[in-house]
């Protein structure tokens, strides 16, 4: 009976896909503060890479879903957990680089532009890494 409700490509798709958010469910329910905000660089860098991956193969819905999950990282997740009141110059500097960064994924999605995913990325990356080295210090500063 399964066989005959679901292909199975779709089948294994879906329940793959299930996994997924089980697996990220449990990540994210035992996780830091710390540790939430670099999931979301992580799956922004993944996002950009799906987008990359479906622009060459001309896949234009996967490419845009891509794109379109990478943007909500970004302001969903990034620049809405900016505390711009208390957070200086460095969460006014971090907004308006996600403010560009979302731009440019707008660019990128509506021309195909590869090269503007390439810039998203290597402007995400300093941020990420260095958000991922003061991690140690901020676990020992938690205890």
């Amino acid at each position: 009976m399964f066989a005959a409700t679901f292909s199975k490509p779709r089948a294994m798709h879906s329940l793959a896909s299930a996994y997924q958010q089980v697996g990220l469910e449990t990540a994210t329910s035992n996780a830091t503060p710390h540790k939430l905000i670099e999931m979301l660089f992580d799956g922004f860098q993944d996002a950009i890479a799906r987008a990359r991956g479906a622009m060459l193969a001309r896949q234009i819905e996967a490419k845009g879903r891509a794109i379109s999950h990478a943007a909500r990282i970004v302001e969903e997740g990034l620049k809405a957990g900016l505390n711009l009141a208390d957070g200086g110059k460095l969460a006014a500097d971090l907004d308006a680089l996600y403010a560009y960064v979302g731009m440019r994924l707008t660019h990128a999605n509506l021309h195909n532009d590869a090269q503007a995913l390439d810039e998203c990325a290597s402007l995400i990356e300093p941020v990420r890494s260095a958000w991922a080295e003061i991690g140690p210090r901020v676990s020992k500063a938690a205890q």
